[in-house]
C-alpha cells in the first residue's frame, strides 16, 4: 500500500510540454504553468473537498422525502467505506498505468456516482450511488496530489502552498452555504446535477495536461484477499455500528454475528497482512509507536468533524426547527474553525521546532467546546462560537498527525506513510458517520418525520431531539477527549 513514488525531474514531464514552453533557466516550473496545472487538478480535489459539507444541509431534507432518518448515515459511510478501500488501489494503478489516465477514470466513476444519486427513487438506490461516487471519489485527491508531485519537483512545492490553502477554504466555507441555499430553494438533487458540468470542465482540462509517466512494471494490486477482507470487515462492522438499538437490539443474535464476523474479518486479514512483502496494510509502519498513537488521534479528530459537521444539520432542522439555508450557515464557523486552525498551528509548529504540541492544545480546546455544546442550552449565537472552537481545535490534527507519522516513518517509507494517514482520517470519518448515527438515531423514539419537518413540529418531539443530541454532543466530547490523551503520549517529533 504506497502512493505514487515521484518520478525524477528527467523522467517527470512538466507542464510547460502541454503548451509549448520551456521551464526557466533553473529547470523550474515557472508560475503560469503551475496555474495551468492546478486549474486541471484543483477542481477536483475541490469537489472531494467540498462533497461532505455540501450535501450535509440536505440530510433532513433527503429524510423527509424518503421518510427514512435511521439509514442516513450510510449517505456518508458507503461514500467513506469504498473511498478509503480505493486510495491504496488509485495508487497503484497510477504507478502503472499513468496518473492522468488513472484520474480520467475516477472522475467518471465520481460522475456515474452523481448521476445515480439525482435520480434516485428510495434510500437504498441513493445509498448505492453514493457508495459508487466514492469509488471515484477516492482517486480525485490521491491522484490529483500525486500528479503536482509528478510534475512539480518538491523544492517548488512550497511556493505554491498557498493555493492549496485557499482551495481547502473555499471547499469547507462555500460548502455549506451553497448547499444549505440549494436545498432551500432548488432541490437536494441539484447538488449532484450541478457537480457535471464541473466534471465535465475538470475532464476537459485535464485532457490539455501532458500524458505523464506510466510504468508498466510497476506493482499492480498484487493483494487482493487484503483488500476483500478490508471492504468485507470494515461494511460488517459499520453496517453493525450503524443498525444496532434500531433495526435489532444490541443484545441480540444478529448483534453477535455481526460484530463478532466483522472481528474476525479483521483478525484474518492482519493475520495475512504479516505474510506479505508488499501488503494492503504497511505493517511494519503501523508496529511503529508514534505512528499508532498519532493514528488514533487522527481517527479520534476526523470522526468528531464528520459526526458534527453531518450531524448538526439534523440537530437544528428537526430540534430547533432551522431551515436547511440556515442550517448551512451554521457550519460556516465549524469550516472557518478548521482551516485557521490548521494553519495556525503550521506557523506556530514551524516557530517552536516540535510538531506535538499543536495536536494536543487542538484537542484539547475541542474537548471543552464540545462538551459545553452539551451542556449549555440551545442558543444559535453560543451554538455558533462553539462551532468555531471547535474546528480551531480540530484544525491542527490534520496537517500534524501527516508530518509526524511521515516523520516517523523516514524518507524511504514517505508513499507508505501518506497512504497510512489518508485511511484513518477516511476510517475515522466513517466510524463518525455510523457511530454518531447509531447513538443519535438509536436513543431517538419512532419519531414522524413528516411533522418535524413541517413548520410547528410538536415542541415534545423537538425536546427529545435536543435532548438526546446533548448526549451525543457529551460522547463526541469523550471521543475528543481520548484524542487528546493519546495525543499527549506521542513521542517527541522534531520538526
Amino acid at each position: 500500500m504506497s502512493a505514487a513514488p515521484e518520478t525524477s525531474k528527467q523522467e517527470s514531464a512538466t507542464p510547460a510540454s502541454a503548451d509549448g514552453q520551456g521551464q526557466d533557466a533553473g529547470g523550474n516550473v515557472t508560475h503560469a504553468q503551475f496555474l495551468r496545472l492546478f486549474s486541471a487538478v484543483g477542481l477536483p480535489m475541490f469537489m472531494a473537498v467540498a462533497d461532505q459539507t455540501l450535501l450535509a444541509t440536505a440530510v433532513p431534507v433527503i429524510a423527509g422525502d424518503f421518510g427514512q432518518l435511521h439509514d442516513t448515515s450510510w449517505i456518508a459511510t458507503a461514500y467513506l467505506l469504498t473511498s478509503a478501500v480505493m486510495i491504496p488501489v488509485y495508487g497503484r494503478l497510477g504507478d502503472r498505468y499513468g496518473r492522468r489516465e488513472t484520474l480520467f477514470g475516477a472522475l467518471a466513476l465520481f460522475v456515474l456516482g452523481h448521476i445515480i444519486c439525482a435520480l434516485s427513487p428510495s434510500m437504498a438506490v441513493l445509498i448505492m450511488g453514493r457508495a459508487i461516487e466514492g469509488l471515484g471519489g477516492g482517486g480525485l485527491m490521491t491522484l490529483s496530489q500525486a500528479m503536482i508531485g509528478e510534475l512539480v519537483m518538491p523544492r517548488q512545492r512550497i511556493r505554491f502552498l498557498g493555493y492549496f490553502g485557499i482551495m481547502f477554504m473555499s471547499a469547507n466555507v462555500l460548502g455549506p452555504i451553497i448547499g444549505g441555499y440549494a436545498v432551500a430553494h432548488i432541490g437536494w438533487r441539484w447538488l449532484f446535477g450541478a457537480h457535471l458540468p464541473l466534471c465535465a470542465f475538470a475532464a476537459w482540462r485535464l485532457s490539455l495536461l501532458p500524458h505523464g509517466k506510466a510504468h508498466p512494471d510497476a506493482a499492480g494490486v498484487s493483494d487482493l484477499q487484503g483488500l476483500a477482507l478490508f471492504v468485507a470487515g470494515t461494511a460488517t462492522l459499520l453496517f453493525a455500528l450503524s443498525s444496532a438499538g434500531h433495526r435489532f437490539a444490541w443484545i441480540s443474535l444478529w448483534s453477535a454475528l455481526l460484530f463478532g464476523g466483522g472481528l474476525a474479518l479483521w483478525a484474518w486479514l492482519l493475520r495475512h497482512e504479516r505474510t506479505l512483502r508488499a501488503p494492503f496494510f504497511p505493517m511494519e509502519l503501523l508496529r511503529n509507536r508514534t505512528i499508532q498513537l498519532v493514528g488514533i488521534t487522527t481517527l479520534c479528530q476526523t470522526s468528531c468533524f464528520l459526526a458534527v459537521i453531518f450531524y448538526l444539520p439534523v440537530y437544528l432542522r428537526f430540534g430547533l426547527q432551522i431551515g436547511a439555508d440556515q442550517s448551512g450557515l451554521m457550519l460556516v464557523p465549524v469550516s472557518i474553525g478548521i482551516v485557521s486552525g490548521a494553519q495556525t498551528s503550521i506557523r506556530i509548529a514551524g516557530r517552536i521546532g516540535r510538531l506535538n504540541t499543536m495536536p494536543v492544545i487542538g484537542m484539547g480546546i475541542s474537548t471543552v467546546a464540545l462538551l459545553l455544546l452539551a451542556l449549555l442550552p440551545p442558543n444559535l449565537t453560543v451554538m455558533a462560537v462553539l462551532g468555531f472552537l471547535v474546528g480551531v481545535g480540530l484544525g491542527p490534527s490534520g496537517p500534524g498527525s501527516q508530518m509526524m507519522i511521515q516523520t516517523a516513518a523516514g524518507q524511504s517509507h514517505l508513499g507508505a506513510a501518506s497512504a497510512v494517514v489518508m485511511l484513518a482520517r477516511t476510517l475515522g470519518a466513517a466510524l463518525g458517520a455510523a457511530v454518531g448515527g447509531a447513538l443519535i438515531y438509536g436513543l431517538l423514539p419512532d419519531l414522524n418525520i413528516a411533522d418535524l419537518m413541517r413548520a410547528g413540529a410538536p415542541v415534545q418531539a423537538s425536546q427529545e431531539v435536543i435532548r438526546v443530541f446533548h448526549i451525543a454532543f457529551f460522547v463526541m466530547a469523550c471521543v475528543a477527549g481520548y484524542g487528546t490523551w493519546n495525543a499527549r503520549r506521542v513521542p517527541m517529533v522534531p520538526i
